[in-house]
């Protein structure tokens, strides 16, 4: 595959996959039921360029001009990140024969960031040990990161629908 193709495909596998976690969020939120807050991760991100990683709880630290906006932009960043990170470690090959195990697999992998780095770093310990619901919070981010590795596959295949 051609760097331009192979960067293209890749970008696009990451912008699929994270909008496969936002169909499900955009159905969780007809139920009432609590999801993703990208204003708190765009107040984590923003106070991070202003060189504060650690907070004791982000929904008390001060609030960032555009954080709901910062955080959608995270968090396309992100999944675009872990794309590339995927097709790194699998090869590119994988955009020719996607197999669903191997991004799955993926996907699970890829909640030891919240869980270890960003719910730590925002104040609710780490795999939200610290959170009122803790086993509940875990629950979501490993459905929203199996989600995730379902999106990758799933892009890549409607990407082959096109080439």
């Amino acid at each position: 595959m051609k760097t331009f193709e192979l960067l293209f495909h890749t970008f696009c596998l990451g912008v699929g996959a994270t909008f496969i976690i936002d169909i499900w969020v955009f159905i969780l939120k007809q139920f009432n039921i609590p999801t993703l807050n990208f204003a708190l991760l765009g107040r984590w991100v923003g106070w991070i360029f202003r060189g504060r990683v650690l907070h004791t709880s982000i929904a008390q630290s001060p609030t960032i001009q555009h954080e709901y906006c910062l955080g959608w932009i995270a968090h396309y960043s992100v999944g675009i990140l872990f794309a590339f990170g995927f097709i790194w470690v699998v090869g590119d090959t994988w955009l020719l024969q996607p197999q669903f195990f191997s991004a799955f697999s993926f996907g699970l992998i890829t909640v030891l960031i919240p869980f270890f780095i960003m719910q730590p770093a925002m104040g609710a310990g780490f795999a939200s040990a610290k959170t009122p619901k803790p086993l509940m919070n875990c629950l979501r981010s490993l459905i929203n990161h199996s989600l995730f590795g379902c999106g990758l596959y799933l892009t890549a295949q409607l990407l082959q629908r096109f080439q």
